[in-house]
């Protein structure tokens, strides 16, 4: 490594050492890959998305981390192994194709023998030149039936070999799609599904909503009880919101503590129905330490909803929902608000209340 990339990495590291001990964070490989990922400034993405969690809570929880490391380190290396998978696939289809190629020229071959010996038998005037003829001919049969079995045999081998690579491929698209925690869409699914569903919502004239989540207290609550409970209350919450969901609609892990869930052909008053459905669902679990059975009391959620206007984009359709979830938060918590509620109106950019 030249003199200059090796004082430039040693660089990047004392920057992500930095981060890590000023915001008093673990030293563990996932933090220390995130800073250094942030140091290089390689990665925007990554970078702006910590940047805007550290301008709303000055801090970054365990939970922030996993969404970040999951969402902007792990799906990169999730397209390298899909990238392999697709080298296995091409492999795989030229060796088939090689062998395609090998028995075409038996074919040939056999083809021309076949003609040769048909030439001879014309011409044949004794029985040992008729017998000797024949001989090449089955002896040409069976090395072309030998040749057609093993050629069988590894398109047989090959078919099932890329079929269990294609499953191998659909299992890491769908890794690369999922939050692992709480096994909801992730943000990068959201994005991409979001932008589709609101066009095509537009094209059509139809109703949508959006609903955006935030867990109440939710960072005392984690640093009060510890990052395991703080992931079983992700669960939970992540259980609620699935089983107050259907057909086309679309939840997912948003961010940290953040849910959002996407209603397609929905209008607000519905909208309104299945937030307070999720919110009701998860202020009824009680939470319960695994390791003690210590009953940990009950969590709540506060839910901003909007509605799609015309000419909306998914940002000030986001912006929108975000604004009432935020009303949410200062007008008590474990509530839902939409645009008409009184409280929404003039409300100043969100500033997260946890």
């Amino acid at each position: 490594m030249p003199h200059d990339e090796h004082e430039r990495t040693f660089a990047f590291a004392e920057i992500a050492l930095g981060q890590i001990r000023a915001l008093g964070q673990p030293v563990s490989p996932r933090n220390f890959e995130i800073w250094y990922n942030y140091a290089t400034g390689y990665n925007t993405a990554l970078n702006q998305s910590i940047n805007e969690t550290l301008a709303k809570k000055r801090a970054l929880s365990e939970a922030d981390l996993d969404q970040i490391y999951e969402t902007y380190i792990s799906s990169t290396r999730a397209g390298a192994r899909m990238d392999s998978v697709g080298e296995r696939v091409l492999d795989e289809i030229k060796q088939v194709l090689d062998m395609v190629t090998a028995a075409a020229g038996s074919a040939t071959t056999y083809s021309e023998s076949l003609s040769d010996a048909s030439q001879k038998l014309e011409h044949a005037k004794d029985g040992e030149t008729f017998r000797a003829v024949v001989s090449v001919l089955v002896q040409g049969a069976k090395e072309m039936e030998l040749s057609n079995k093993k050629l069988e045999a590894r398109l047989s081998a090959s078919r099932e070999e890329i079929h269990q690579l294609q499953k191998n491929l659909e299992t890491v698209r769908s890794e690369s799609l999922t939050d692992p925690l709480t096994t909801l869409s992730n943000r990068k699914f959201f994005d991409a599904a979001l932008a589709k569903n609101i066009a095509e919502a537009q094209e059509k004239n139809e109703p949508f909503s959006l609903l955006m989540a935030d867990i109440d207290h939710f960072k005392s609550f984690n640093d009060h009880y510890g990052h395991q409970t703080g992931d079983q209350v992700l669960r939970l919450v992540a259980l609620s919101v699935k089983q107050n969901v259907k057909g086309r609609d679309i939840a997912a892990r948003y961010g940290g503590e953040e849910f959002v869930v996407a209603l397609p052909n929905t209008a607000l008053r519905s909208a309104l129905t299945v937030a307070d459905h999720i919110r009701r669902a998860v202020m009824t679990k009680e939470l319960m330490r695994r390791s003690s059975g210590e009953r940990l009391g009950r969590v709540t959620i506060s839910i901003g909803t909007a509605v799609l206007r015309p000419g909306d984009t998914p940002a000030l359709l986001i912006e929108r929902a975000d604004r009432c979830l935020y009303a949410a938060k200062r007008h008590g918590r474990n509530r839902v608000i939409c645009e008409t509620d009184p409280e929404a109106e003039s409300l100043p950019a969100p500033m997260r209340v946890a």
